[in-house]
Formats: structure tokens, sequence, C-alpha cells
């Protein structure tokens, strides 16, 4: 994608409603993370990457800052981080399962 499409495309998005964003957020946020079989053990991952959500979380959760993680993984953004900490918040039981699973397999 070029920088003039980019700022054409930012430029629309940000005209919208209020409501019309909102639900265009709630629709990239939704599509930042894809849970497909056979890639990543099926386990949710950031767009179309290996970089399965539960990994990020488990290593905030050590202690890992944002920039730490976007150094590690330099194929994301701060967007893809902020995707996969919504997708923990409405996901809770699953990836705190799949932690403590990889954990116990230490």
């Amino acid at each position: 994608m070029n920088s003039q499409l980019a700022a054409s495309l930012a430029t629309a998005v940000s005209a919208l409603p209020f409501e019309d964003f909102q639900i265009f957020q709630e629709v990239l946020l939704g599509n930042m993370v894809k849970t497909t079989s056979g890639l990543a053990g099926g386990h949710a991952c950031i767009r179309n990457t290996r970089i399965a959500v539960w990994t990020l979380i488990s290593l905030a959760q050590q202690g890992m800052s944002e920039a730490a993680l976007l150094n590690n993984f330099p194929g994301l953004t701060p967007l893809d981080l902020l995707a996969a900490r919504i997708y923990y918040q409405t996901h809770l039981v699953e990836i705190d399962a799949l932690i403590a699973s990889h954990h116990s397999e230490e």
C-alpha cells in the first residue's frame, strides 16, 4: 500500500460519523485476530502471522514492555498489541488456560 492510499483511507475513516467510526473500529479490531485451523495449533493469532495472542499476553504478564514486544516481534505494530489485549479481555478463560498449560509444560 502506498502512502497516498493510506492517507486517503485515514481521511475517509476520520470523517465517519461517530456511530460508523465505532463500527469500523470494532470490525477492524475483530479482523486483526484470526484463528486458523492448522496454524499455530489453531490458537488465536495476530493478523496473518503465527504470533499467538496467548504468547504476547504471557510475555506482557511476565513484565515484557510494549517496546520490547515490538522489538522482539518486528512484524507487529502497537495496534496489533492493542488488538491482542482486547481479544484477551473478551477471552480471558481461553487465554489464561493456554498460558497455564504452556507454563506447566516448562
